[in-house]
């Protein structure tokens, strides 16, 4: 038993090294500040980003209605949860924040592509979203601001935030509402009617002469089509 316990404290030691949180507070600040830079990318167009008004107007066009408020919530959650991830402020918030926009990107831009970032495929979004769930899970270590002024994030808080992501991942992915196939035949039944009042052109063109006209100068052909017609006009006098 003995043995045991010795094992398992090598393992899972109860208070983690300097080191450890030494290598914590490296990927904290380098992961945690990439994904703040991306969130001021989209709010206030820094780092060569496009800004805010573009960022609506390119999810917009993506399908995600209403453009601004997605883009408020993209950018808030990456440079917010960026941030506090970063600092070691309100773990594990931070982590929880940018999960969203993570998952988003994941399946809005980057589904159905090879993993790779080079294929355009979400390698990116995805070791970034894992960074923060072992975050998440492994705390922030003793170089962070929670640690030094010794605040802990009640679990109801956390419970919330990230049920409040889960469910803003649901509506941002919900697939779109599809226009019903008789519907669509209607209007384009409608948009081939002509409008009220509308004129229509019928093309006409002159019957073919007959083999026996053909050659005939135009004088001639002219008078044997009248002198035709008075002859079938006469039994009907008679």
């Amino acid at each position: 038993m003995a043995k045991l316990d010795m094992i398992t404290k090598r393992i899972c030691p109860p208070e983690r090294t300097r080191a450890a949180d030494l290598g914590l507070l490296a990927l904290r600040l380098t992961a945690g500040g990439l994904i703040a830079g991306h969130g001021a990318q989209k709010l206030f167009g820094a780092f060569g980003g496009q800004g805010f008004a573009a960022t609506a107007g390119s999810l917009e066009a993506g399908g995600m209605r209403p453009g601004k408020f997605w883009a408020a919530m993209a950018g808030l959650s990456e440079f917010g949860g960026g941030s506090l991830t970063a600092l070691g402020f309100l773990h594990p918030l931070g982590s929880i924040l940018f999960q969203g926009s993570m998952a988003t990107a994941i399946r809005k831009v980057h589904w159905g592509k090879p993993i790779w970032a080079t294929e355009g495929g979400g390698e990116l979004p995805l070791v970034y979203s894992t960074i923060g769930i072992a975050f998440g899970l492994a705390g922030p270590g003793r170089y962070s601001l929670d640690r030094v002024l010794g605040f802990t994030v009640p679990r109801t808080v956390t419970a919330l935030a990230a049920g409040a992501v889960v469910a803003g991942i649901m509506i941002a992915n919900r697939p779109k509402e599809e226009e019903q196939p008789e519907q669509a035949s209607a209007d384009e039944a409608a948009m081939e009617e002509p409008e009220s009042g509308e004129d229509r052109i019928v093309e006409t063109q002159p019957a073919p002469a007959s083999s026996s006209d053909q050659g005939r100068p135009q004088g001639e052909a002219e008078t044997m089509g009248t002198s035709e017609s008075q002859a079938a006009a006469g039994p009907e006098h008679s």
